[in-house]
């Protein structure tokens, strides 16, 4: 299944929200929906989910416009939508039914997915009762009890401790091995670059920064070098004196000692310095291309505009 937003237009009275926006997601992966608050992401997922429609453009699946009848969509909010005085089941299955469940595949459906969180004994306790990183697993029972085929997670991790952070990595991984979309918005980077193959960046309702999170970071020039070793010390000097004219600096990091940063001229002379490094027996443990954070990539098409 490929899920295409296709020039998406959204206004809301004199103020434009979205402008022309495109980006396509796969079945089998995620995509990162990306941007800071008010750049028109909350808008977009909406739009998808049919609860906003927009003024031009199209949500298509498989090329064809979408059918919410016929397509699954399960939506987990920043914002928890449940109601905190009501029994956890009750409220499972009552919104798994009015997704079109059956009333006996929703109490299966409730019981498969409360065992799969480790809640099972919470199963008749009202939600208010259980703590917010429980909730949150309760929430999130609810966006997949439907079995749906567009996932949409935003900010699912947000104040869930490290064990409950692994649960919820390992069922996103497993929504996204069954072949589901899955689309996923959140402003923590490192888990955007652990489930995302791709990322839109929204800036101002335009679409700043779209493709491959590795066809993004390769196309950034590849001239610093990161090479850590017990020798460091004696790897500047040696460099610094055998390419001189290949290379702008050669400094410790910061952040670890026993690595260099070794800045080139041109990212052609890596093969050079790999080549010197080997020929005279230095002890490397890691020679690679420095490339900029999903984090740094970010900062730098959200910085301004908004």
């Amino acid at each position: 299944m490929e899920l295409t937003i296709q020039q998406i237009y959204k206004s809301f009275g004199e103020k434009e929200v979205l402008k022309n926006i495109n980006f396509s997601a796969q079945s089998g992966s995620a995509h990162g929906l990306l941007g800071r608050n008010g750049a028109g992401k909350t808008t977009a997922i909406r739009i998808v989910m049919g609860v906003f429609y927009p003024d031009k453009g199209s949500v298509l699946v498989d090329g064809r416009q979408i059918d919410r009848r016929k397509i699954r969509i399960g939506y987990m909010p920043e914002e928890r939508g449940l109601y905190p005085k009501k029994k956890i089941s009750e409220q499972l299955i009552y919104l798994t039914m009015l997704r079109g469940m059956s009333g006996a595949d929703a109490r299966k459906a409730c019981d498969k997915w409360l065992e799969r969180m480790g809640m099972t004994e919470y199963k008749n306790k009202k939600l208010e009762t259980l703590s917010k990183g429980n909730q949150q697993k309760i929430q999130l029972a609810a966006t997949l009890m439907c079995e749906p085929e567009i996932v949409i997670l935003d900010e699912p991790f947000s104040g869930l401790d490290p064990v409950n952070a692994m649960l919820l990595k390992d069922v996103i991984k497993e929504m996204i091995g069954s072949g589901s979309v899955v689309l996923f918005s959140s402003h923590q980077m490192n888990y955007v670059e652990e489930f995302c193959d791709s990322i839109s960046i929204l800036n101002g309702g335009s679409i700043a920064l779209e493709g491959r999170i590795s066809d993004i970071k390769r196309s950034y020039p590849r001239d610093r070098i990161s090479v850590s070793s017990s020798e460091y010390d004696k790897i500047a000097p040696f460099v610094i004196q055998k390419m001189s004219g290949d290379i702008l600096s050669a400094d410790n990091d910061k952040e670890n000692e026993r690595t260099l940063i070794i800045r080139l001229k041109d990212p052609a002379f890596k093969g050079r310095l790999m080549k010197e490094l080997s020929e005279n027996n230095f002890d490397i443990d890691e020679f690679r291309v420095i490339e900029p954070s999903l984090n740094d990539i970010f900062v730098q098409y959200t910085e301004a505009g908004i």
